[in-house]
């Protein structure tokens, strides 16, 4: 089981500057030393994560197909992936979109639960239909990760207390993560009123790029 507290996702993709083996478990050591409870990562950096922190990690593949709009563990193939690591937890994409292949949410919750029953799962969602729709699927976490990211969502303002608030309020039977856009120190003191059972906060802490871009784009020397 997850931790309660904050979880820091250390992810790099190919095309980031901090892609590579051993960073990313170099990173998650040090949102550990500050305190993190938990660390979100892709897939090929589970087991050196594993190997340097003595915390749950949440596993999940990031993987484009094209014409499809899904990309966290879109499919069985990606969650094989996941599945074949020591996370504690695997994430997916639990949108009502179409999946690649003609897969199904339904069906690819019932393939994870028998060949790691061992193994919870979290729904990353964008909507509250979405996380009712996980919660009736029996996802053990239910994730606001998407919030603002697809069509249903794009005009919400991050990071969407307000929406999370709903989804805490709403859901009964999974735990409720608050993710997406937190920036601020102020933002998660207002989320810890909202009562989620964990905050995952991701590139205002483990993006150096993103968050040097940040203050790029305020530096205004005369």
């Amino acid at each position: 089981m997850l931790n309660r507290g904050l979880i820091v996702s250390c992810q790099a993709c190919e095309n980031e500057p901090l892609y590579g083996y051993g960073i990313m478990n170099l990173m998650a050591k040090a949102a550990v030393a500050g305190g993190a409870c938990g660390i979100r990562a892709l897939y090929y950096d589970v087991e050196s994560i594993k190997n340097t922190v003595n915390v749950p990690v949440i596993g999940l593949v990031k993987q484009v197909y094209a014409d499809n709009e899904i990309y966290i563990t879109p499919t069985k193939k990606e969650a094989d992936l996941v599945m074949a690591t020591s996370a504690d937890c695997l994430a997916m994409d639990a949108t009502l979109r179409p999946r690649p292949n003609g897969e199904t949410l339904e069906e690819l919750v019932a393939y994870v639960r028998s060949v790691r029953p061992d193994m919870e799962i979290m729904a990353d969602i964008a909507t509250e239909e979405e996380a009712k729709n996980a919660e009736k699927l029996g996802f053990d976490y239910i994730s606001t990760t998407l919030r603002g990211y697809t069509k249903e969502s794009k005009n919400a303002r991050l990071p969407d207390i307000g929406f999370m608030k709903k989804v805490v309020k709403t859901i009964k039977n999974s735990k409720v993560i608050a993710e997406g856009g937190i920036f601020e120190r102020g933002e998660i003191r207002k989320i810890s009123k909202i009562n989620p059972y964990a905050v995952v906060i991701g590139s205002s802490i483990t993006r150096p790029a993103v968050i040097t871009s940040r203050f790029v784009k305020n530096l205004n020397l005369r």
